[in-house]
């Protein structure tokens, strides 16, 4: 039974993974978060669905990742086939801000969001990977491991530069660093094609759990206008986490 595990996965993309993924009863599903009891849903998934096995851990607490690799362990014989690295962080009420855009005095707000993105997604993931690795290698032995990260086209100098996106700087330089990151376990793992390293973009997915704020729906429709100058047949309507998973 092939069995996954998916950080982040209380609400949005990974909340979906976890509902597509446990329709199939021949799955086994972990679906790893900070506060595994609070989402109603993903409650209601985990009642509803034996396949359904929640973790509690924070992907910067590595003590928690271990708890919850040993659990996995527990479950499969000591195995994982698939690692799903979705769990991220930005700080969308700063995200209009270009990199020189706190005042005088302020410098600090920003290095304290790098810190805080760097620390989530680049640094917890990296942990989050060689908590895990051990089962990963362990399916290795007789089948293909897959990891599979959640990166995003704001982290593409290119794409950066023609559309002139400022917004989201932290976040976007993190998930920069993060794909070097998978091209660096890549490397390490060339020789074994039985481990496969993957970063991947889902799109522009619609994972607010409230309204937009009148000052955030003015930042998503200056992107908006942005990419319609290059790809002017985008409708311009972010996906759904549901539709992400599928294109």
């Amino acid at each position: 039974m092939p069995s996954y595990v998916v950080t982040g996965s209380n609400r949005g993309i990974g909340l979906a993974f976890i509902r597509q993924l446990s329709k199939s009863p021949k799955n086994i599903v972990f679906a790893l978060a900070r506060n595994p009891d609070t989402p109603h849903e993903l409650q209601d998934l985990h009642k509803s669905r034996k396949n359904v096995h929640l973790l509690q851990a924070d992907i910067t607490d590595v003590k928690a990742l271990k708890a919850a690799a040993t659990k996995v362990a527990s479950v499969t014989d000591g195995k994982l086939d698939y690692l799903v690295n979705n769990a991220a962080f930005a700080d969308f009420s700063r995200q209009a801000l270009p990199l020189d855009g706190d005042a005088e005095g302020q410098e600090e707000l920003l290095e304290d969001d790098l810190l805080k993105t760097f620390k989530v997604n680049v640094i917890g993931t990296i942990h989050t990977t060689n908590t895990f690795l051990p089962l990963l290698r362990k399916t290795a032995e007789t089948s293909t491991a897959k990891i599979i990260c959640l990166s995003t086209a704001l982290s593409d100098p290119e794409f950066t530069v023609r559309l002139q996106l400022t917004n989201l700087s932290p976040y976007s330089a993190s998930k920069a660093a993060l794909n070097m990151v998978v091209a660096k376990y890549a490397a390490e793992y060339k020789d074994n094609s039985n481990i496969v390293f993957l970063a991947i973009s889902p799109g522009l997915v619609d994972t607010t759990v409230k309204p937009p704020t009148p000052e955030e729906l003015e930042n998503y429709m200056k992107m908006i206008v942005a990419c319609k100058k290059f790809y002017p047949d985008w409708i311009g309507v972010p996906l759904t986490p549901e539709q992400s998973q599928w294109l």
